[in-house]
């Protein structure tokens, strides 16, 4: 359906719980599965979104995204649908006077007539169930994971690629594997019984590499090698070692063994050789999150870290259970706390980036893939990091 455009509405104060990603980048550019939860909410309603609505990243340019806007009031005919909800399964077809959708008895969008003006969020109105996932916070994004990304491999499965090449190894079923214009050595692992493996345009899987369905590997990223299984990772990513059920945002490079599990890595990350996460704690119990002076129930048993955009390790660099990196944060040099302000420059201390060092190794990074560090995409990251540099 569409019913006039389509927005995305960001939590008011997203806080602790999407930390590393609160003032750094839209709740809506965030992946669920496969797909950014804006995508999400574009297929399920096919329509595209117009603004992305939220104080919290303003000024945020990376360039393929809608323009992020100021809270304020809309006028309809529209559909506002919030960023804190990743939808699932058919596009949707909504009843006949239907003004909100509803998960779980909460609402996730309204839809505003012709001659209304939408203002706030509100629970008026008749709804309509809509399936998906709640989210609470950044960690959620690993519950999202697990729920959709099977589905989101096998819809993919129907749209049929390239013929493995010779020298591949299929353990399961071979139909379950598709290639879109991607690049395989010989000798690669493909292991479909727990899911399809899905290896976009452009990417490239070099030989030993064990790749363990489900999986989604993004356009131009090259696996270079090691076991990679339950993981979604975004285009350019470069990706050697161990990995399990984590989702890596566009241009992540761990090009070194390692091993990272049940974590979200934002865009930009640089993993040093032998960069290790933890996933579990010894007593095997839940897992809580630090952000400032906050202490967040995670409800999980599995949690690695939570890495913001641009941020970076040194070799040999060990991220305790459920470590939050702050954006920017360039980590050497001693043990590293559960929580890392963002631009900390050292695992230790009060040191930090400045504004002006952190443009400086973007403009050095981004050429790297390819990609133009544009005057508005500067601006961005300066407000970026003014917006951060006092938390």
């Amino acid at each position: 359906m569409s019913d006039g455009p389509l927005y995305l509405l960001e939590p008011v104060d997203p806080g602790p719980l999407w930390a590393p990603f609160t003032g750094v980048r839209p709740i809506a550019e965030l992946r669920a599965g496969i797909w950014h939860i804006r995508e999400r909410w574009e297929g399920l309603l096919a329509a595209e979104t117009t603004a992305i609505l939220g104080d919290h990243c303003a000024e945020f340019h990376e360039g393929a995204e809608p323009p992020v806007r100021p809270l304020a009031p809309v006028e309809g005919p529209c559909i506002i649908a919030a960023s804190w909800f990743a939808p699932s399964g058919e596009p949707l077809e909504v009843d006949g006077g239907t003004r909100r959708l509803t998960h779980e008895g909460e609402t996730v969008a309204w839809i505003v007539g012709e001659g209304e003006t939408w203002t706030a969020p509100h629970d008026d109105g008749a709804g309509q169930e809509v399936d998906g996932i709640a989210l609470r916070g950044a960690h959620d994004l690993l519950t999202a994971l697990e729920h959709l990304l099977p589905a989101d491999c096998a819809d993919l499965l129907a749209t049929r690629g390239d013929d493995l090449p010779g020298g591949s190894i299929v353990i399961g079923e071979p139909s379950e594997v598709v290639l879109f214009g991607a690049f395989v050595e010989p000798g690669v692992v493909f292991d479909t019984r727990g899911g399809g493996i899905v290896v976009d345009e452009g990417a490239q899987i070099r030989s030993g590499a064990r790749l363990e369905g489900p999986l989604y590997v993004g356009p131009q990223t090259i696996i270079l090698g090691g076991d990679v299984r339950w993981s979604v990772f975004g285009p350019q990513c470069r990706v050697r070692g161990e990995v399990a059920a984590s989702v890596f945002h566009g241009y992540v490079n761990k090009a070194h063994d390692g091993f990272i599990g049940h974590s979200v890595l934002g865009a930009w990350v640089n993993l040093g050789a032998g960069t290790t996460t933890s996933n579990l704690k010894n007593t095997y119990g839940e897992i809580r999150l630090g952000a400032g002076d906050a202490r967040i129930e995670t409800g999980r048993q599995f949690l690695g870290s939570l890495i913001g955009d641009h941020a970076k390790t040194a070799i040999g660099t060990l991220l305790g259970t459920g470590t939050v990196v702050g954006a920017g944060a360039n980590l050497f040099g001693g043990p590293v706390p559960k929580t890392v302000p963002p631009f900390a420059w050292g695992s230790d201390g009060d040191e930090r980036l400045t504004e002006e060092g952190f443009l400086r190794i973007a403009g050095r990074v981004l050429p790297r893939r390819g990609v133009e560090l544009t005057p508005e995409r500067a601006a961005g990251l300066a407000a970026t990091f003014r917006r951060l540099a006092g938390s």
